[in-house]
């Protein structure tokens, strides 16, 4: 049974990328074990911890949380042509101190949304560069850059669109394979 860890770039509740994070998941073995994994909690990440004795709580739990897993999930809208700032302090406080990343190895795939037409294209490679330098094997195909989402998720954060369901679940069991190579 793997463990797949999911990290969201949106902290809003019913956002559309836990949209597009459940899609994926429905596509992962029936074993899997899934964990969405917290950031909106996450104080900024500071180098004044690297050396202190205590971290905060939240710093731990997420380190943790993120070593347990076999493989991750990020999806993310686009903000500013980049990831959102909770992800970006995500992926920082994960890969500190350095030597001791939580990232490395870990297989990831990675998929971005947008209410627009481009699906955060832009946000996907900016958060494809951070995890190639952080060593993580990155799923190449299908490219996930999920577009016009606003008119296929409904207010209570469901995809109604099956064809959009049927992708994105083919593009999990993509992924299961693809994580199968190194975990």
């Amino acid at each position: 049974m793997a463990k797949y860890g999911v990290v969201l770039g949106s902290i809003r509740k019913n956002s559309f990328s836990e949209a597009i994070a459940k899609g994926l998941v429905a596509g992962l073995p029936s074993d899997a074990e899934v964990t969405f994994i917290e950031t909106a909690d996450l104080p900024l990440y500071s180098q004044d911890y690297d050396e202190a004795a205590e971290q905060p709580a939240e710093y731990t739990r997420f380190r943790d949380e993120v070593r347990a897993q076999d493989a991750i999930i990020f999806v993310t809208p686009e903000h500013n042509r980049s990831i959102p700032a909770s992800l970006k302090n995500a992926i920082d406080l994960g890969s500190r101190p350095y030597g001791s990343s939580v990232w490395e190895g870990k297989p990831a795939l990675v998929a971005s949304q947008s209410p627009a037409g481009i699906g955060g294209a832009i946000a996907n490679h900016t958060l494809r560069q951070s995890l190639v330098f952080l060593d993580m094997p990155v799923m190449q195909q299908p490219e996930l850059y999920i577009g016009n989402s606003a008119d296929y998720i409904g207010e209570n954060g469901e995809i109604t669109a099956e064809d959009t369901k049927e992708f994105l679940a083919s593009a999990g069991k993509a992924f299961a394979e693809f994580a199968g190579k190194f975990i």
